[in-house]
């Protein structure tokens, strides 16, 4: 049996069982599209939630940036793992006291304000829709690769899957859909990853390898790699070579961008208790941290077998040939990626070998004037590749590249569907039942929430054609828009009376503005390619990327907020003596049902 047909088995059966899901548990009612009747366990919750957190930006791209980046990219780690354990003490268990069905709900209730739920909707739609991107960029690599054909074609495939599933299901639908695919995701990240471990350092377990002897050179693991990539002229693996000054920005814009993320919040809605909240924080913990401390091995491992396979004769011998790359089946990888369009290489210099190195090294630059070289032949790969190459590249059985694949697409279409239907519920439940219909009957409510679902995915499908970066550098960008309008609002709204509804209103929208000016001023207007006036390597503000401006815009959103609460009207008493019942512990045992 081909690779391909064992692909297609492996995704097939896959889906099946996610849509096969969905339709079982459809849901009937509002409460059961928005927050699954409230009866999900806590342990069933944190693996739904693993799921939904994991998504293409975890398990597609965030080992390939470690991989060609080494230490410095350890930021998405430090940054989504911490932010978790903020969202886990600080946000979840008093938002399920508080008992509502979205974000944006809370927000207004607490702002007492109808003008502060609806910013709140924009800046949840605006960071959602940022975020999706990112997941149809992912979606758009593993269905490119897994079934042939080229990344706009996987991205079009994609995209009919995520509606079908999504808008049948609703939260109740989506929930276990994403047990499943968390099982399916962690399978196929952990696999692989402990028989690459095997092969080089003889250790089953990925995070202790990482840390052991290559078998074949005899030296530790991360001492070859520092000592390859510094001989291709790279940068030294294992230290830190960027700006310190972005680096603790950008982690911080992670870590409180995760903790207002609306779609991960949502999650906590659907348990029956307060406690039970806490909980499913604690088991959702657990099941992030099977992946995330696997995936700094599985970067460094697919980039020191990457670079020995073009580099087979030692980095002082030759570079691998165009012949054995279009005859050794070891090497069949990289003609099933150019078919992509995510992978290329060029025989710049007609020597029959393809020379990958760093062009921009001066020591380089001496050697490639030497020999001949006409620069870098490697001209083209993604980082969003490598996770799902990785088994191809360590020659892994069939099965495993095929587990592969449904793992990749599990992870991107889970989070996929928790971002829609948190788009969703913001456009239906705050938007047109809270804002312009309140009269609305539950079947229209849930007619426009599923309306709204597929036009966030055409919205989306359309701009991850051309997405403003690598899918977790999207994703990083979503982070800050969520940390510079949403983190502030509930976290003013959970432990300050002070900031009134003129204060919220006022900080979210200087928050979402700037930050958002500053990403298109970087990125491109409204993500277009070319409108860019800079861009990260030469940025606006000093050394501030746009990857690491949501800290600056949360702290703008809190400055501007407790300055106009304080030349403005006093929040009510009514208000005061809510904001205190939902921190007080008394009561937590039995959460308020707010509808």
């Amino acid at each position: 049996m081909d690779q391909f047909t064992i692909n297609l088995l492996f995704v097939g059966a896959s889906f099946a069982l996610y849509i096969g899901i969905a339709i079982w548990a459809r849901a009937g009612s509002t409460s059961e599209f928005y927050a699954a009747g409230r009866g999900v366990h806590p342990v069933t919750n944190g693996m739904a939630t693993a799921a939904d957190w994991m998504s293409a930006a975890s398990f597609i791209s965030m080992a390939g940036l470690i991989a060609f980046t080494g230490y410095d990219n350890s930021t998405y780690l430090m940054g989504w793992t911490g932010g978790y354990v903020l969202l886990a003490l600080l946000l979840a268990p008093y938002l399920r006291k508080f008992g509502k069905f979205t974000v944006s709900e809370f927000i207004g209730d607490r702002f007492y304000s109808s003008s502060a739920r609806l910013v709140a909707v924009i800046c949840l739609i605006v960071a959602s829709v940022t975020y999706v991107i990112g997941q149809m960029t992912g979606v758009g690599v593993a269905f490119g690769r897994f079934l042939e054909v080229d990344n706009t074609t996987g991205l079009l495939i994609g995209a009919v899957v995520v509606f079908a599933y999504a808008v049948f299901g609703g939260m109740k639908g989506v929930t276990y859909t994403q047990v499943a695919q968390y099982v399916v995701l962690i399978m196929a990240y952990t696999i692989p990853a402990v028989f690459i471990s095997l092969q080089l350092t003889g250790n089953p377990i990925p995070g202790l390898g990482l840390f052991g002897t290559d078998q074949a050179s005899g030296e530790p693991l991360l001492a070859r790699l520092d000592q390859i990539v510094q001989e291709l002229g790279f940068n030294e693996y294992t230290a830190h070579n960027g700006d310190t000054f972005n680096m603790v920005l950008f982690t911080l814009s992670l870590m409180i961008g995760t903790a207002g993320l609306p779609h991960v919040i949502m999650r906590f809605f659907t348990v029956p208790r307060v406690s039970d909240a806490r909980w499913s924080a604690g088991w959702a913990l657990v099941f992030i941290a099977l992946l995330y401390l696997t995936a700094p091995a599985v970067g460094a491992m697919a980039r020191l077998n990457i670079t020995e396979q073009f580099w087979p004769n030692g980095t002082e011998g030759q570079a691998v040939s165009v012949e054995t790359i279009e005859s050794d089946p070891a090497y069949d990888w990289m003609a099933t990626w150019q078919q992509t369009g995510l992978l290329g290489w060029e025989d710049k210099n007609g020597d029959g070998l393809i020379q990958y190195y760093n062009e921009n090294s001066t020591a380089m630059q001496e050697r490639a004037a030497a020999e001949g070289w006409q620069g870098n032949e490697l001209t083209n790969f993604n980082n969003d590749i490598l996770v799902l190459a990785n088994p191809e590249i360590a020659n892994l059985p069939a099965w495993v590249i095929g587990l592969v694949a449904a793992g990749g697409l599990a992870a991107a279409l889970s989070t996929a569907a928790g971002l829609l239907l948190a788009i969703s519920s913001a456009v239906s439940h705050d938007l047109i039942k809270g804002q312009f219909a309140p009269q609305i009957s539950e079947k229209g409510e849930l007619l426009s929430a599923r309306i709204a679902m597929a036009v966030s995915i055409a919205v989306a499908t359309y701009l991850g054609l051309n997405p403003p970066g690598f899918a977790a550098q999207t994703v990083a960008l979503a982070f800050g828009l969520a940390a510079a309008s949403i983190f502030p609002a509930l976290m003013m709204g959970i432990f300050s009376t002070r900031v009134n509804n003129t204060g919220a209103v006022a900080g979210m929208l200087a928050g979402l503005v700037v930050t958002l000016l500053y990403i298109f001023l970087h990125k491109g207007w409204f993500f277009i390619p070319d409108t860019n006036a800079f861009t990260d390597a030469d940025p606006l503000l000093g050394t501030i990327k746009s990857t690491s401006f949501g800290a600056v815009g949360a702290a703008i959103n809190f400055a501007v907020a407790f300055f106009v609460s304080s030349i403005t009207k006093e929040t009510p008493q009514e208000i005061k003596d809510l904001v205190e019942s939902v921190r007080v512990p008394r009561g937590a045992g039995t959460a308020v049902e707010g509808h």
